[in-house]
């Protein structure tokens, strides 16, 4: 306990799954942190949430962000300087619209609504992280990026703007990494495999084809869970990472190296211990 003590903390996207379990894990370690979404009321949801399992938890906050205007992310982080300056920031908010498809029947509204949020929500937050950061002489600060294992490998599931604003958040990480290292600032970016959330389970329904397309792909034999990317994101906030910068996180239960998956039953998943 304590890996984050006194770190002044801004999740974004934390409504629900890896953002929530993020901010969990957060508060249990001590950080002051403050829950940002587009939706108010699953924000004061998810704050209810996050009291009743971190009941002795410190400084917490909301903030209604839409991450895709730089107003509203600029005065997301001037609230996290009131309590002493922002060192650690996760870009976690992120959309991948049901009308994404291949390049042909992808809407060009739906294209540019996803780059808006998942491409330039990053980079505001980012930029706005980093000029929290140097006003308030942070000298190790860390800013963790939501990408996805298909910016890394191909699927023949298009989703092609999703896929290409996840490519776009690994390559601006990488950069902000190298352009920042020397002011202590690190930069790293979480590539999260599909993962067993309401909403991944909702979509894929009672389609067992639908269900055994993706599964297949996993050593495992299971999806992950969204406590499983929280602890990497826990891990890279805090100073246990402090020679960890531009790295692409990839948390997939070996996804992206397997070849052909193991014969046998399925692991079992982990006890949620962030709950």
């Amino acid at each position: 306990m304590g890996r984050l003590e006194g770190k002044n903390c801004i999740v974004t996207g934390a409504a629900g799954g890896i953002g929530l379990e993020t901010c969990i894990l957060f508060a249990r370690e001590g950080a002051n942190v403050l829950l940002s979404d587009i939706s108010g009321p699953a924000l004061e949801k998810a704050l209810e949430t996050l009291k009743s399992k971190v009941p002795d938890a410190k400084k917490l906050d909301t903030k209604v962000t839409d991450v895709s205007k730089e107003s509203d992310v600029e005065a997301m982080v001037k609230h996290v300087d009131s309590w002493g300056g922002l060192d650690v920031i996760f870009n976690n908010a992120g959309i991948m619209h049901a009308d994404d498809a291949d390049a042909i029947d992808t809407p060009e509204k739906i294209w540019d609504l996803t780059q808006a949020i998942n491409v330039k929500g990053v980079w505001f937050g980012s930029k706005h992280a980093v000029l929290s950061f140097r006003e308030h002489g942070k000298n190790k600060a860390s800013v963790i990026n939501t990408a996805s294992v298909v910016a890394l490998v191909g699927a023949a599931t298009p989703q092609l703007a999703y896929t290409a604003s996840k490519g776009a958040v690994l390559a601006m990480t990488r950069e902000l990494a190298m352009v920042h290292a020397r002011e202590g600032f690190r930069f790293n970016a979480l590539c999260p495999a599909p993962l067993n959330t309401p909403l991944l389970q909702d979509w894929l329904g009672d389609d067992a084809a639908k269900r055994h397309r993706r599964e297949v792909h996993f050593p495992t034999g299971r999806f992950g869970e969204a406590v499983e990317q929280a602890q990497a994101v826990l891990f890279l906030a805090s100073d246990e990472s402090s020679f960890v910068n531009g790295t692409d996180f990839v948390v997939d239960g070996g996804m992206t190296k397997c070849y052909v998956t193991p014969e046998g039953p399925a692991t079992a998943p982990p006890k949620n211990n962030a709950r």
